[in-house]
């Protein structure tokens, strides 16, 4: 409902290669930890983002999006839903081309937002489960 398989394998194969994981932190209880860790094995260079601006999985850290000093192509999107909001509204401002909210991050408003601006957007799903379904 939120992301068809034609948008999904746009996301995951065709915008690019640098993720910011909005909630990635040094915890590795954590889900942004391990999908995080997925996103790397499948060739993705992931982007840390959070309050603490921890080094994660090699990658150095930035406490928002706007911190990043480069450009990055997909907003992966793991925070509680009624903040999800701002970070895409961010990822816009950020010139991101994709946004992904993960499993259980939902805000309807968001993704008409981001989709009106004219970025690709998947909402409660995992890019971690749906990588390895491309084959």
């Amino acid at each position: 409902m939120y992301g068809d398989e034609a948008t999904i394998r746009k996301i995951l194969t065709g915008l690019g290669d640098t993720w910011a994981v909005v909630g990635l932190s040094a915890n590795r209880h954590r889900a942004a930890y391990g999908v995080a860790q997925v996103l790397q094995r499948f060739g993705k260079r992931i982007v840390p983002v959070h309050p603490k601006a921890e080094t994660v999985h090699g990658e150095q850290g930035y406490a928002t999006l706007a911190d990043i000093p480069f450009e990055v192509d997909v907003v992966d999107v793991f925070v509680n839903s009624d903040l999800a909001g701002g970070i895409a509204d961010e990822a816009v401002a950020k010139g991101a081309q994709a946004v992904w909210f993960q499993l259980g991050v939902i805000d309807e408003a968001a993704y008409a937002r981001v989709r009106d601006a004219g970025l690709e957007m998947v909402m409660d799903r995992c890019p971690a489960i749906e990588i390895p379904r491309l084959g």
